[in-house]
């Protein structure tokens, strides 16, 4: 399975995370993938590449922020 289909297939997988790992995996995933795909758009310079990147880096925002969580509202 070549790297852009890997990709594409994790953009399209259905994310319900029952654990924090589970939320963690799936952003190393995003990244190697992000990573990979980053290496081919430097040898071909196809603008689908940049593309399918920005939509890895949307979701892989999204997981972090689930992971962080909410932060603690200040009291006064």
């Amino acid at each position: 399975m070549s790297t852009v289909e890997k990709a594409l297939e994790f953009e399209n997988r259905k994310f319900s995370f029952k654990t924090t790992s589970d939320r963690i995996l799936a952003a190393r995933e995003a990244k190697d993938l992000i990573l990979e795909v980053n290496e081919l758009y430097k040898e071909k310079k196809d603008s689908k590449l940049m593309d399918l990147m920005k939509r890895l880096t949307v979701i892989k925002q999204k997981i972090e922020k689930r992971l962080k969580g909410r932060p603690l509202t200040a009291t006064s």
